[in-house]
């Protein structure tokens, strides 16, 4: 191994995941700001809207994987190990996390299942969740409009704890889960 023993970091497969997936919300997220640069109906506009579906659904399928990976992969303990508290508020802030890329993706299928738009993934369609119905549509988009706008919070706070873990309390709880950490 590279002086590691497993136990001290998470598999491979759930670091690239991790890194995979906020490359992606962070990409989700720029297709929406992005598009406000161009006028309604322009082309620039329409594929910065199906690349944020696109994204954004991968991010729904990748986040089972990526439970799965949690569940049956290794755990490795953080040390020095955390105040009973500080363990607490990972906990909830990681379950707030994972039901944040469970939720906003399944919303924005909701959203176009009912204004009876198509559901781009990748090189097919996928099908409707709900028949149309303009008023489930336009009260899911304002959940997910502000869902979204927590979301910039929850990863902020997320990155804030990992680099208050790294520079202050001095813990190895970021180097388990970075790619190339000695």
């Amino acid at each position: 191994m590279n002086g590691h023993d497993a136990s001290e970091r998470y598999s491979r497969l759930t670091i690239a995941l991790h890194w995979l997936m906020l490359l992606l919300i962070i990409a989700v997220y720029a297709c929406m700001e992005l598009r406000e640069f161009y006028p309604r109906g322009s082309d620039p506009r329409e594929a910065l809207k199906a690349w944020h579906f696109t994204l954004g659904l991968t991010v729904f399928a990748l986040v089972w994987i990526r439970l799965l990976a949690r569940l049956i992969g290794p755990r490795p303990a953080i040390n020095p190990p955390l105040p009973a508290w500080q363990a607490l508020g990972a906990r909830l802030l990681h379950l707030v996390l994972y039901a944040f890329m469970i939720v906003m993706p399944l919303a924005g299928w909701l959203i176009l299942s009912a204004s009876g738009a198509t559901i781009p993934f990748w090189f097919t369609d996928l099908p409707a969740l709900v028949g149309a119905n303009e008023t489930l549509a336009e009260t899911v988009e304002e959940l997910h409009e502000t869902i979204a706008s927590v979301g910039y919070w929850l990863i902020g706070l997320h990155a804030a704890a990992g680099l208050y873990h790294h520079y202050i309390r001095r813990d190895d709880a970021l180097r388990r889960i970075l790619p190339f950490a000695r």
